[in-house]
């Protein structure tokens, strides 16, 4: 009976211990979610402009035709053929600037530039 006893006393604090862990790992999804879907100035403001597809067109034979191909069907960089329904504007914009998909580089065009090149690869 004076092992139950000792079992069921260390049971609250188990319990405890468990809450708060359980707390805290709620906290950290939280947090984690809320930074994921915090706005970018950045893309805001990309979203915000209306885009040029002829500016796009020559933004995209400049910066992007040698790996995406000059009808950006492909070359060393894949197509972007129909991207947009493969990624979403803020995806999009992110992918151009981000430079984390080797080899492609980072790239930091104006906000007017990433809204002229988006409304040309939307067009595609």
């Amino acid at each position: 009976m004076n092992e139950q006893l000792v079992k069921s006393e260390g049971l609250p604090q188990r319990l405890i211990t468990i809450a708060l862990l359980v707390c805290l790992s709620i906290v950290v999804a939280l947090l984690s979610v809320n930074s994921f879907h915090r706005p970018d100035p950045y893309v805001q403001k990309v979203l915000s402009l209306p885009g040029d597809t002829v500016q796009g067109h020559a933004i995209f034979q400049i910066n992007c035709a040698g790996c995406h191909g000059i009808m950006a069907d492909g070359k060393v960089g894949p197509s972007l053929r129909n991207v947009s329904s493969r990624k979403s504007p803020p995806r999009l914009i992110k992918q151009v600037i981000s430079g984390q998909t080797p080899p492609m580089p980072k790239f930091q065009p104006s906000p007017q530039e990433m809204a002229d090149l988006l409304s040309y690869l939307e067009s595609l």
